[in-house]
C-alpha cells in the first residue's frame, strides 16, 4: 500500500464550503479502483486545519486519481480557500499486512 497524509489550511470564512467541496471528493475517490481508503478530517482544537488520508494499492494510484475529474473539480473549488499551499507525507504501509486491508 502506498499512503499520503494531506495537510490543508483553510480561511476561516471557508471552512463550510471546504467540507463541502471535501466530502464529494472523497465520496467519488473511494469509487476509484485504485484507492482503498480515503479519510477527510477536521482537527479539533483548530477548525481551520484539516487532514485527508488517502491509502492507495500502489505508488501509480495517486498519479490516476489526480486525474479524475471529482479531483480536478476540488482542486479548482477549494484552491482560493486555502490559507496556505497544500503540504503532505508520504508512507509506505507497515500494519496491518497490504493482505488485510478491506
Amino acid at each position: 500500500m502506498y499512503v499520503l497524509q494531506v495537510f490543508c489550511r483553510v480561511k476561516a470564512e471557508f471552512v463550510n464550503e471546504f467540507m463541502e467541496a471535501s466530502r464529494d471528493n472523497a465520496r467519488n475517490s473511494v469509487l476509484e479502483p485504485g484507492v482503498v481508503r480515503f479519510d477527510f478530517h477536521q482537527q479539533l482544537d483548530d477548525p481551520t486545519k484539516f487532514t485527508i488520508i488517502e491509502v492507495y494499492r500502489d505508488a501509480n494510484a495517486p498519479a490516476k486519481h489526480r486525474e479524475t475529474a471529482h479531483y480536478l473539480r476540488w482542486r479548482d473549488i477549494v484552491g482560493d480557500m486555502l490559507a496556505e499551499a497544500r503540504t503532505r507525507v508520504e508512507y509506505r504501509n507497515v500494519f496491518p499486512e497490504d493482505d488485510n486491508w478491506k
